[in-house]
This record gives C-alpha cells, sequence and structure tokens, in this order.
C-alpha cells in the first residue's frame, strides 16, 4: 500500500511495511514541516510573480523539498504591482499571519468564496477554509499594527468595567484590573489610586459613582489636579450619578481628573 498525504501540511502517512529503506529520511521530513507549519517564518518573495503568485504546499509526490505553503508566519516582499495569492491546493485548511512589506496590496484566494486583502505595510491573521473549489479566505479579527507600530483593531473594543467597594471610608482602583470603575456609595469615601503606567507611558481610565439615599462625600487623592485646582461638588440626590475621567503621564504624580457629567440616572 502506497503512502498517503495529511490534506493541511503534507506528513506523509508509511503505510506498513513499506518505505523500509527510506522511513528516516521521510520522518525527518515530516519533523520538518510540523516545525515550519506551527513556528516556521518565511519570506515570499514577489518579485518574479507579477500580479499572481500561488502559495503551495506540497506533499512528497513532488519530491522532498519543503514548499513555502507550509509556513506559519508569511513575510511578503519585492513585488512590482499588486499581487493575488492563491493558497493551493484548494481543500487545504490553512491559517497564517501576513506580514506585507512587498511594496503592494496583496489579496489572498483560495476558491470562489470570500478573499482577504492584505495592504502594503499591514499585518493580519488570515485562515483559508479549505471548502475545495467554493474556497474562502477570512479575516481573523484581532488586532494588528502597521509598519509604523501603530494599532487597529478590526472591530469594536469591548472593556471591562470593575464595581468598587469601600471599607472603612477607603477604596481602592486599582488600574492593572480595569480601565473603567463603578462606584455606589454607602459611606463616605477615601480614593486611592494604584498601579498606573510607568513615566512615559499613560494611563487613563473612568469612575461612575452612584449617590447613596443619604448623602456621602468623596475626599479625591492629592495627587488629582482638577481644572483650577477645584475639585467637583459631587451630586446629593438619592441615587444621581456622576462620571468623571482621569489620566495620568508621569506614573500617577499627576492625574487630571476630568468631569464628563453630573446629576445623571
Amino acid at each position: 500500500m502506497a503512502s498517503t498525504w495529511t490534506n493541511n501540511i503534507a506528513i506523509e502517512k508509511i503505510a506498513d511495511g513499506e518505505k523500509t529503506d527510506t522511513w528516516g529520511q521521510i520522518t525527518n521530513r515530516n519533523f520538518d514541516i510540523v516545525d515550519r507549519a506551527t513556528n516556521g517564518v518565511g519570506t515570499i518573495d514577489l518579485s518574479s510573480s507579477a500580479a499572481a503568485h500561488t502559495l503551495s504546499t506540497t506533499d512528497g509526490t513532488t519530491g522532498d523539498a519543503l514548499s513555502d505553503g507550509m509556513y506559519k508566519v508569511l513575510i511578503l516582499s519585492g513585488a512590482t504591482e499588486a499581487c493575488t495569492i492563491t493558497i493551493s491546493p484548494n481543500d487545504a485548511q490553512k491559517f497564517y499571519v501576513v506580514i506585507n512589506t512587498s511594496g503592494y496590496d496583496a489579496t489572498f484566494t483560495q476558491g470562489t468564496g470570500d478573499n482577504v486583502v492584505v495592504a502594503n505595510n499591514a499585518t493580519k491573521f488570515i485562515y483559508a477554509d479549505g471548502a475545495g473549489a467554493a474556497a474562502a479566505v477570512a479575516e481573523v479579527d484581532a488586532i494588528t499594527a502597521d509598519a509604523n507600530g501603530v494599532v487597529a483593531f478590526s472591530k469594536g473594543i469591548t472593556e471591562e468595567s470593575v464595581a468598587i467597594t469601600s471599607d472603612t471610608e477607603a477604596a481602592t482602583l486599582d488600574l492593572q484590573t480595569s480601565t473603567n470603575f463603578t462606584h455606589t456609595l454607602t459611606e463616605n469615601v477615601e480614593y486611592t489610586f494604584s498601579n498606573p503606567a510607568a513615566s512615559g507611558s499613560v494611563s487613563a481610565f473612568t469612575l461612575k459613582v452612584t449617590q447613596d439615599s443619604t448623602t456621602r462625600a468623596i475626599t479625591w487623592p492629592t495627587s488629582v489636579d482638577w481644572n483650577s485646582a477645584t475639585a467637583p461638588t459631587i451630586t446629593t440626590t438619592s441615587g444621581g450619578v456622576d462620571v468623571f475621567v482621569f489620566i495620568t503621564y508621569d506614573g500617577g504624580t499627576t492625574y487630571y481628573g476630568f468631569t464628563a457629567g453630573q446629576a445623571m440616572g
């Protein structure tokens, strides 16, 4: 019985009793394929591809050489024009990290389904569904960065909101746990802001305060710099909502405080 190959990265499966003289060579090639498919970074030179390039994953029937389609990370380079890159074969499921430094946009396709365009100087996570003639390529929703390190989000951003409580008239907003806090007052409270980013980086956060049925007072950290050096007067109405925004550029030495809204709710 002849060898067969796995569909996605072309690992050779030796039949019982076969390849007695080349078993070691085939096994080593399989290990090289696994190494390339899990962590391999390959430069895909498009300088001679013009407007079309095939990104192939070939099995042992075409020789022992590894193919570019086996890499996990693809660095595109040298394009002379916008290029369509066809993932082959069309029944192989693939996941790639694509870094396009080729000078032109690159379009990834596998079949008649959807394609993904990776703009020049962009990075994207893509997958090919291996559905045969109708195969599609899709972008994995992710955080990406351009060549300048500017981060882009492919979808909206959802952040966790942390509800804090006070104990013996004290409460801490730990900036390592969230950038959005809520606090329903149950007593007078003195706030502490902890764990900001180091000086040279920025920490910014919001605080929603809901007043108790009995009017409670807030003591702010002395490091907060309010407009005209005057802290806002919080809403005294039961259930009244005040929202504040804070930002520090120097590791918490100074927090600039802003009133986003008051007497809401």
